[in-house]
């Protein structure tokens, strides 16, 4: 299948089936939802404030929210000897959208 979600009647960006996938992917383990949440509550945060509120070694979170930078979900900024990450409203948006386009294309006929 090679059909984008946009050809499916998806506003505003396109993001191909492989985007979304990738996405997904990364919204498929409860701690990278929880680090998802707790970063939506502020602008930043650097992986020991992540590492703080969570059970979780610093490795465990460093992998985490790797993931998430590298689907696109989160965003990295290198700050001094901290590195910052912060949500990519944006793509979450787009993942929203994407979801709510493909489950209208297949529910549509019921």
């Amino acid at each position: 299948m090679t059909e984008s979600l946009a050809e499916i009647g998806m506003p505003g960006r396109a993001l191909d089936s492989r985007t979304v996938a990738a996405r997904l992917a990364a919204l498929s383990h409860p701690a990278r939802i929880e680090i998802l949440k707790h970063l939506s509550a502020s602008s930043s945060c650097c992986c020991r404030e992540v590492v703080d509120r969570f059970d979780l070694a610093q490795s465990t979170v460093s992998q985490h929210l790797k993931i998430l930078v590298e689907a696109g979900l989160v965003r990295f900024e290198p700050d001094r000897q901290r590195s910052r990450y912060a949500v990519d409203h944006a793509a979450l948006a787009d993942v929203s959208a994407s979801l709510t386009a493909l489950v209208n294309s297949c529910c549509s006929g019921r």
